[in-house]
């Protein structure tokens, strides 16, 4: 069984996901296109005829998402037609899972050069839309989990209140998202993973989602956006403090990543930037939902044969404050470790392309710092969660 290794990993700038947004002018499958069209450049020794399969996560598949995006992003690059590709939807962590899958596919030696990514406009497909009001559980679920399951932001405030989190420390973790990835930018830190995007405006080249003049004050103003009446009833020791301020932020984004057999890279001549040490995905408590991430790091840890203390990095999405910090109250690992360029507080999390986003972000940090092993983490809706470690070579 081969290595499979990464060789090159890219992201758009985060663009708002509204109106007026840098990216909202441009279609979904014209934004992955253009990731897709600018990762094959960058390694001109592959012939993209060569790639055995695209694989691209999308979450709202309805409207401009709804034709298989990842097959339309490639062949609007200009791509070979015979080259297939799927889209796939494991919610927030789907670009994650199109890895997994890749690794899966790599490893068994059915394919050798597969790439996965993903993406979402937040702006143009309205989050939730694929819905169209409907019941998204039917009656044997409502039964098993009555009186019912709840938003990923009511997740998030069983959450705050389960780890006994305080609205300061909230905002506190929120500002420091902002803080660093606001340096990170200043120092250039991102401008090796980011690419420019044509828009009919003009070049897009910078995430314009971070705010560096974030503060604790500016943020204990905002009011709680998910606290009801009738939730209050039901969870009446939640204090209800998760706001837009500590979410993440709704975000347009494309991300990919080329992953291929060892052999394959060396008879290329390419020089593979890591290797993906061990991955795992688990399912978990679905009204709490957002957990995963701590069995989903245990599960990956006993694979790997690898302790937390081996971990340089942890690239964790911050879909709601309450996840990392939950996350760190049950393992001993230094708080500096985690998201050290921020996390999608101050970066967005375009939905389907949030995997391979933080996936981008970590392989660049690990570079950077000189660091050999990172764990990527991602909850996602329904209570599930992947895991990914990858080892810098």
């Amino acid at each position: 069984m081969d290595d499979v290794v990464l060789v090159d990993a890219i992201r758009t700038p985060s663009g708002k996901g509204k109106a007026g947004g840098g990216l909202a002018q441009v279609h979904p499958v014209d934004l992955l296109s253009q990731t897709l069209q600018s990762l094959m450049e960058r390694s001109p020794a592959l012939d993209p005829a060569e790639v055995d399969d695209v694989i691209v996560g999308c979450v709202s598949q309805v409207g401009e998402q709804s034709a298989t995006p990842g097959r339309m992003a490639w062949l609007g690059a200009g791509l070979p037609a015979h080259v297939p590709a799927t889209t796939i939807d494991r919610k927030c962590g789907s670009s994650q899972q199109a890895v997994h899958f890749a690794v899966q596919a790599i490893r068994s030696g059915e394919q050798d050069v597969v790439v996965a990514g993903g993406v979402e406009s937040m702006s143009r497909v309205v989050m939730g839309s694929a819905r169209m009001g409907a019941d998204p559980y039917g009656e044997r679920v409502q039964a098993r989990y009555s009186p019912g399951l709840v938003s990923q932001g009511v997740a998030a405030e069983l959450v705050a209140a389960r780890w006994k989190l305080s609205r300061a420390e909230l905002d506190e973790y929120s500002v420091r998202s902002h803080e660093l990835a606001a340096a990170t930018q200043a120092s250039g830190g991102f401008d090796r993973e980011v690419i420019g995007i044509d828009t009919p405006e003009g070049r897009f080249e910078r995430d314009e989602t971070i705010r560096p003049g974030s503060s604790v004050d500016k943020l204990s103003g905002l009011r709680a956006v998910f606290e009801t009446e009738e939730l209050s009833e039901r969870f009446p020791k939640i204090a209800w403090s998760v706001t837009a301020g500590n979410s993440s932020q709704i975000t347009d984004g494309a991300s990919a990543v080329l992953l291929m057999s060892a052999e394959r890279a060396r008879a290329l001549g390419l020089r593979p930037r890591a290797r993906v040490h061990a991955t795992s995905v688990v399912g978990d408590d679905p009204l709490l939902m957002l957990t995963g991430p701590i069995p989903a790091t245990h599960k990956v840890l006993a694979r790997s044969g690898l302790s937390i203390d081996d971990i340089a990095h942890v690239e964790l999405n911050e879909a709601f404050a309450p996840v990392p910090l939950a996350w760190l109250a049950e393992f001993d690992i230094d708080p500096a470790r985690l998201n050290p360029r921020g996390g999608a507080i101050a970066l967005g999390h375009p939905l389907g392309a949030s995997g391979t986003r933080l996936m981008t972000t970590m392989l660049h940090a690990l570079e950077d710092d000189d660091q050999r092993f990172g764990l990527q983490l991602m909850c996602e809706a329904g209570g599930m969660a992947n895991a990914t470690i990858l080892e810098r070579l």
